[in-house]
């Protein structure tokens, strides 16, 4: 007969087993763990550095592109808008620095710079439509003819536009009463502000996008107020380029705005004018649109290219 003390010590021997078969499984288990976590880390450090060398290598090469179109840029848009004459359009949180630049390499191309227009938030607050409407009816000269069943922005643009391009030569370059009083009449409201002399009747139109885009509620309608005047410069004058930074191109952004609108068809745009390439490429793009043809260009969506393609040929008389 079998006693209590041989089912304890049986019973102790079957645990002591276990526990040896857990102790060792673990330490088997764990050193295999252990040896693919140690893989894993050195194929992420690997990935990790090679993906430094990429980003190293890019960003040379970025700065080297840069510096190619920096150096080189007056030499590409050379006499290519020879005898036209350029007005910027700053809009609510567009880049300064964009605009000097661009207006420089304009200068390059031989084009003349009337000045330039920044549009004030205000133009846009919701609060200020009717009244926006109500000034451009007032201000309104004989020869500029409101776009039918258009809106209030629709109807202010055409205004505006009749003051600051045109695509008559022998209106080109001079001041006339009509379009200075509209200039002043929305300046003295407080939706714009001027330099230099914008009212000499450019015949091309440069408008630069918000560097941000506007993603807060009623930004699409902000958009859409900027669009109207940027098709009723181009309807008044030879052609209008939209230019802004990557940014633009984004969701919220005037571009991305522009090029899900009709307004594609007839306004050009490039997405990357903050860098000296694209900059080249906002004057290929003016020179295009003289030739009434219009484009979209840059890295965003929704672009025909980089540039224009076939490249405008530059001409001894721009």
């Amino acid at each position: 007969m079998i006693d209590f003390r041989y089912h304890l010590v049986s019973i102790v021997a079957v645990f002591l087993a276990l526990a040896l078969g857990i102790i060792l499984g673990s330490t088997t288990l764990s050193q295999s763990v252990t040896a693919e976590l140690k893989k894993q880390a050195s194929d992420a450090a690997r990935n990790s550095q090679q993906l430094r060398q990429e980003q190293r290598r890019l960003e040379a090469q970025r700065d080297g592109e840069e510096q190619f179109a920096k150096t080189l840029g007056a030499d590409l848009v050379a006499g290519r808008l020879k005898g036209q004459s350029v007005v910027f359009v700053e809009t609510p949180g567009a880049s300064n620095d964009s605009i000097e630049q661009l207006s420089e390499l304009a200068k390059t191309a031989g084009a003349t710079v009337t000045g330039r227009v920044t549009i004030q938030k205000k133009f846009l607050d919701d609060d200020q439509v009717g009244t926006v409407d109500e000034l451009a009816g007032q201000l309104r000269p004989e020869d500029v003819t409101l776009p039918e069943g258009g809106g209030p922005y629709d109807r202010a643009g055409a205004v505006l536009a009749g003051a600051l391009v045109t695509r008559d030569t022998a209106r080109s370059g001079r001041e006339d009463a009509g379009g200075g009083a509209v200039l002043n009449g929305f300046r003295q409201a407080g939706y714009l502000t001027t330099t230099g002399r914008p009212g000499q009747h450019a015949t091309l139109a440069v408008m630069i996008a918000p560097s941000t885009p506007y993603q807060y509620e009623g930004g699409e309608i902000d958009n859409r107020a900027l669009l109207s005047l940027a098709a009723a410069l181009d309807g008044a004058g030879r052609g209008v380029v939209v230019g802004g930074p990557s940014t633009s191109a984004q969701e919220g952004g005037l571009i991305a705005a522009l090029r899900d609108s009709d307004v594609r068809k007839q306004v050009s745009a490039t997405d990357m004018v903050d860098t000296s390439s694209g900059r080249v490429v906002a004057v290929l793009a003016l020179q295009n649109e003289i030739a009434g043809k219009s484009g979209q260009y840059g890295t965003g969506s929704g672009v025909n290219g980089y540039l224009p393609s076939p490249v405008p040929t530059a001409s001894k008389s721009g």
